[in-house]
This record gives C-alpha cells, sequence and structure tokens, in this order.
C-alpha cells in the first residue's frame, strides 16, 4: 500500500488539533504507541481469577482461624499542614477567610496564599499565580483561573488570551503597567478544567480581600464564571456583558462591568465586536470617573 505524504490541509488540520490539545491541557506524551487498557484490565481480571482457582479453598482447614481485617486507622481531625491532604471544603473555606481578613497587604496575602494548604489545586499546579501589572492602578481585570502557559510563568494572562488581552486593552491606550490583572482562582485546575464550586468557595476570599487592598476605581470580570462569582448575577455573559453593576468592598462601592474571556473571543471572533463596545465604556468610565484619593 503506498503512503501518501500528507498535504499542506492535511499538516494544518494535525496543527489545529495539536493546538486544541494544547489549549485544553494536553501537554504531556505518554508514549509513541497506543495501549488498549480495556484489553489490560481484561487480562488482569483472568489472570486473578485462575490464581483464586488455584488457590486452596479456605473450607479445607476449618481448624485455622481466619485474621481479622484490621480496623481503619482513625482520620486526624486537626487541619492539615504542609504535605498532607487539605481539609474539608467548608473548613478550608472558614481558614482561607480568617488568613485574608489578616492580610493588610498585597504582599502579605501573596505570601499568606504561598503558605495556604486548603485548596486541593496547590498540589497538582506547578506555582501561584497571584497577579500581574499595577497593584495602583485604576483598573483591575479578574478572570477564572490560570492556565498552562500561566501556571509555567506564574503571572495572569500570558498565553493566547493574555495576547489578545493585551491587543484589546491596547485599544484603549492601556498596557500592563496601567492595569491589575488576577483571578479567582489562583491555582491552575488539572487539565484546564473549570474549578469546582468547592474550589471557588475556597479561594474567594482571597480574591476579594485582593480587590479590596487594590482599589480599584473599575473593576472589569473576563469571562462568565469571574462576573457569576464576584458580581452575583445568574445570568449568561451573553446577556450580562456590557451592563454597569456595583461591586461593594464593605468599604467602597466600585462600578463593574463584565464582558467576554479573551478565549471564547479566539473561539468566537465575532465577539470582538461586542468587546470593543465593553472597551470603550470601560475608557469612558475612567475618563469620568473622579480619580481615588491615595491610600
Amino acid at each position: 500500500m503506498l503512503l501518501m505524504a500528507p498535504t499542506l490541509n492535511d499538516r494544518d488540520a494535525l496543527a489545529d488539533i495539536l493546538a486544541f490539545h494544547v489549549e485544553a491541557g494536553v501537554d504531556v506524551a505518554l508514549g509513541e504507541e497506543p495501549v488498549d487498557r480495556f484489553a489490560e484490565s481484561a487480562a488482569e481480571r483472568s489472570s486473578a481469577a485462575s490464581r483464586m482457582a488455584a488457590a486452596p479453598s479456605g473450607e479445607s482447614s476449618p481448624h485455622v482461624p481466619r485474621a481479622a481485617a484490621p480496623s481503619p486507622a482513625p482520620r486526624p481531625a486537626t487541619p492539615a499542614i504542609a504535605g498532607e491532604a487539605p481539609p474539608p471544603p467548608d473548613l478550608a473555606a472558614v481558614e482561607a477567610r480568617e488568613a485574608a481578613a489578616n492580610a493588610p497587604t498585597l504582599e502579605v496575602l501573596e505570601a499568606l496564599l504561598e503558605k495556604f494548604d486548603g485548596c486541593p489545586l496547590k498540589h497538582t499546579a506547578t506555582r501561584l499565580v497571584f497577579a500581574d501589572g499595577n497593584p495602583q492602578a485604576r483598573l483591575m481585570l479578574v478572570g477564572e483561573a490560570p492556565g498552562r502557559d500561566e501556571d509555567i510563568e506564574g503571572k495572569p494572562f500570558v498565553g493566547r488570551s493574555g495576547k489578545l488581552l493585551d491587543r484589546m486593552l491596547a485599544a484603549i491606550g492601556i498596557d500592563r503597567t496601567g492595569c491589575y490583572i488576577a483571578n479567582v482562582v489562583p491555582w491552575r485546575p488539572p487539565g484546564n478544567r473549570t474549578p469546582t464550586p468547592q474550589e471557588t468557595a475556597i479561594c474567594l476570599p482571597f480574591i476579594r480581600r485582593q480587590i479590596e487592598l487594590a482599589n480599584p476605581d473599575v473593576l472589569v470580570c473576563l469571562g462568565g464564571p469571574s462576573a457569576q462569582t464576584l458580581l452575583g448575577i445568574r445570568d449568561g455573559i451573553t446577556k450580562a456583558r456590557g451592563r454597569w453593576m456595583e461591586y461593594d468592598t464593605s468599604s467602597r462601592v466600585i462600578p463593574a462591568l463584565a464582558t467576554f474571556h479573551p478565549a471564547y473571543l479566539l473561539r468566537s471572533p465575532l465577539g470582538k465586536r461586542m468587546v470593543w463596545r465593553d472597551m470603550l465604556a470601560i475608557e469612558a468610565r475612567l475618563a469620568g470617573a473622579p480619580e481615588r484619593a491615595p491610600d
């Protein structure tokens, strides 16, 4: 059988498939040849059954008592420390609220997050992704969670989505020195999956305190999950975007706007027209809002 060399279109399709898998978090090849795990499992079950059939029956030695199965060791009731399993979600959320409330500065908050072991995502991520940009800026943007590139570099929005975000900001004359960027969840979920409600609830006190300490004049939620978590909306992002809302830090009310996440725009370029209107609205709000008093 004659094998034809891949055409240009075939190579483009393969490149698109590889790019899709990288964006989905599949970034490690486990082997060069496919393995039928179902066949392996069937063979293991057959081998185990054969060994059990060949083993002497327990009824052939009626006078030998069987050893009782050991009782499982009780689980510790104390909170987890570094290297141990994280505490239950409810307890972890309480610990997060206490830790975040005691952070007087962003630097202290970041140090507390580095030591915090209550979120299981910390143990699967490469590093903490705390923030990027200028914490003194009047504009703060918050996404949902880091991806593969962010996990590697330790900064939010540095991959393809980050490059698009940079172009979106540049369109209204802002670069990373003129804004502050963070995520609701500061650790990458395995495979870029969506954070669970428990994981988000554990991390929520930290991002709330981060917003309070940064004290921006305008808050922008990038994507539906960020807007739903921080602004408490139930509508989808298509319906919620472009509508000014309020974010209450308990000491100040900040104008907040939800818009599409750059990753969504990479999949649906038609949404860029709506985001352009959102960026103009952000520019106008920054121009019209009185500057905050120095801390």
